[in-house]
């Protein structure tokens, strides 16, 4: 604390300097400030949020009085939140000093609302081909969310899903909120992540808060690697930190939420950090389809399509594609196939436009490098 007041002591007598070195006599009649943040990462989760405007207005002048004020230039707050700065937006007239009776407006900062985005699914099991040991995993936490009291410490409160993309993953977690008719809070990891330190970490708090009132709810938070890879593959932001800290705090229960269970997605579970992995309970491998599952995929949705199907080989079809997932098959495949004979004007899909969609994902695949599929 001692250091932060001398740093400010000097960028005062710095600005000073700079006062009687430009002899800028004019007083500033208003400042539009917009808050920026710290400068690092803050041990604080929470940036200073304006209740009063009158009462920090006073606050602002008193501590800022004297010094120069420059559009893109930046204030620092040096006593209740030391360190927290705030960008000039704009300044009239330009170049001007801070006064007792300068104007001091800052911008309103909205915080996402993404993760509060309610909804209930239609999306059943019987959607999803295959998957039976995640199926048979899952009526655990079926269980749970129609019960939540009957299990008491012993909840699968914080799940794992893993395994390839369009495995189904998502199809699931849907799935399991229409058969318990509970709701669903889906969040996308990436949108955690704030232009603000502490703003991803109230988001996380917000979430679990929204989901107690709704309980029993399920909290599905998608692509859960890209804040909580392991610190040996990526150099964490602070906010990015701050953010896994508070789903940690929240996935250990510290705040008693009771029939809340939190799904976590992933593709590439063997890079989630370990502090984060252990909190899971549960953890539900998805599997690639077999050839069976392949065509009972290929047949339940070529039945879908718009042009007629004639003269095809789904089974050949099927065995053609090992390796690709059911999303794969559905919009790589059948697809690109519909969409190709709809281009072309004809009447109806036949063999050679799936074989011809299949060897052109093979085509691409082969010269796809393995390295940079994560990228």
């Amino acid at each position: 604390m001692i250091f932060i007041v001398r740093t400010a002591q000097k960028v005062n007598t710095k600005v000073n300097r700079d006062l009687s070195k430009n002899s800028v006599e004019s007083t500033a009649d208003f400042l539009f400030l917009e808050p920026a943040g710290y400068p690092m990462a803050s041990v604080l989760e929470e940036y200073p949020i304006i209740e009063n405007p009158g009462v920090f207005e006073h606050y602002a002048r008193e501590q800022w009085n004297g010094m120069i004020a420059r559009k893109g230039e930046y204030l620092f707050d040096r006593r209740m939140y030391p360190d927290f700065a705030y960008r000039i937006n704009e300044v009239e007239p330009p170049e001007s000093v801070i006064g007792f009776k300068t104007r001091i407006i800052v911008k309103e900062i909205t915080v996402s609302s993404a993760p509060t985005v309610e909804f209930t699914s239609d999306v059943s099991f019987d959607d999803v081909v295959g998957q039976e040991g995640a199926r048979r995993k899952c009526k655990l936490i079926e269980r749970f969310l129609q019960e939540p009291g009957m299990f008491g410490r012993w909840a699968p409160r914080n799940v794992l899903f893993f395994g390839p993309s369009g495995t189904g993953k998502t199809m699931f977690a849907k799935a399991l909120a229409n058969k318990t008719h509970v709701p669903i809070l889906p969040v996308k990891a990436t949108e955690l992540i704030g232009e603000f330190v502490g703003e991803g970490a109230r988001q996380i708090h917000q979430l679990y808060e929204r989901a107690q009132e709704m309980a029993p709810c399920i909290i599905f938070i998608d692509e859960l690697d890209a804040i909580a890879l392991d610190r040996r593959y990526q150099e964490l932001r602070g906010d990015v930190a701050e953010i896994v800290n508070a789903l940690l705090t929240e996935m250990d229960g510290i705040v008693e939420r009771s029939g809340v269970c939190t799904i976590g997605a992933t593709n590439r579970n063997d890079t989630i950090d370990s502090a984060v992995r252990s909190r899971f309970e549960e953890e539900i491998e998805f599997t690639l389809p077999d050839e069976k599952e392949r065509l009972k995929i290929l047949e339940s949705n070529i039945k879908t399509f718009p042009l007629p199907v004639e003269d095809v080989d789904l089974r050949e079809i099927a065995k053609m594609t090992e390796g690709l997932s059911g999303r794969d098959l559905v919009s790589k495949v059948l697809k690109t196939a519909l969409h190709n004979v709809i281009v072309e004007d004809r009447d109806y899909v036949n063999q050679g436009d799936l074989l011809d969609s299949v060897k052109k994902l093979k085509g691409v695949q082969k010269i796809s490098d393995p390295e940079r599929l994560y990228i």
